[in-house]
């Protein structure tokens, strides 16, 4: 006899009870927990060059740039979420008193992995496009010099670029500001 998987249903102050007390990370969906996979080196490395790089003002403009930890809400499609990298302009909007949940992303940064590269170009981008102040969605490649970049042009149409090759650089043109994929991947190995 197959034993059969019930799924369960948790309200967002179940998920977020739950989440404060677990070992690991997981996304709550509209009443689903999805655990959230395990990082390599290579992921680790590209996000922390990507923040290290990223200044805190850029012509007089204060920027916010968070890394793994802080967790998105995305009211739209009750959608509580860990991105790689937000970078935030002005001040952060909370999602209540909680100060580890924001609402406000300029730009969302995932540093893609074979496991979740097809969620974070379908279903994870559909809702982050949900978002009003999202102008950037940006995918990094941690297998090869490849950047996927998406930059919003009005409500219904995004731009897409796709840069490739090792003297490349991404330019951000919604908070003015450019890297090269020589800072990006840095100390980066690619496996053969």
């Amino acid at each position: 006899m197959v034993a059969q998987l019930q799924l369960k249903y948790y309200s967002p102050e179940k998920y977020l009870e739950l989440e404060e007390k677990s070992d690991t990370k997981n996304e709550y969906l509209d009443g689903e927990i999805i655990p959230m996979a395990g990082g390599t080196t290579n992921h680790n490395q590209i996000a922390g060059n990507f923040f290290r790089a990223f200044p805190l003002t850029i012509s007089d403009r204060d920027y916010y740039i968070y890394i793994n930890d802080v967790k998105l809400w995305i009211p739209d499609y009750r959608f509580y979420t860990y991105p790689d990298l937000m970078i935030i302009e002005g001040k952060p909007v909370y999602q209540s008193e909680n100060s580890n949940i924001v609402t406000n992303p300029k730009i969302i940064i995932e540093v893609l992995s074979d496991s979740t590269q097809n969620y974070d170009k379908t279903e994870k981008f559909r809702a982050y496009r949900s978002l009003p102040s999202l102008q950037e969605y940006i995918l990094i490649s941690q297998s090869s010099y490849y950047v996927e970049q998406f930059i919003k042009q009005t409500e219904q149409q995004w731009l897409f670029n796709a840069i490739e090759g090792e003297n490349n650089h991404l330019a951000l043109p919604s908070v003015d500001f450019s890297i090269s994929f020589f800072q990006i991947y840095q100390r980066i190995v690619f496996n053969s």
